[in-house]
């Protein structure tokens, strides 16, 4: 499985789109093949701060997600929204039972 952890600091003039376009896009993902869990949340210590949680089947899934013309054009707008750059963090995880 492929985690996905990552976070954007949006302004407070463009947090309503950037929230529009996230939630949009975590939508529109979890109807990807492959995608396990997709979520978005707004951080409580900083509400200009959207983090992101996602579960991938594999990484073929995440690489075809990521070649998705909507996925590129979400990444180019979320760039223009943000007070910085984005953060994205990858793991190669194995479930464990308990």
């Amino acid at each position: 499985m492929i985690i996905v952890v990552g976070s954007v600091d949006g302004r407070s003039e463009s947090l309503d789109r950037l929230v529009k376009i996230s939630l949009e896009h975590v939508h529109r993902s979890r109807g990807e093949d492959g995608c396990i869990e997709h979520v978005i949340q707004i951080d409580c210590e900083d509400p200009l701060r959207l983090r992101f949680f996602e579960r991938w089947r594999d990484a073929a899934a995440l690489r075809t997600h990521f070649a998705r013309s909507e996925s590129r054009a979400f990444a180019q707008e979320v760039a223009r929204l943000c007070s910085k750059p984005p953060v994205m963090t990858i793991y190669e995880a194995e479930a464990k039972s308990s």
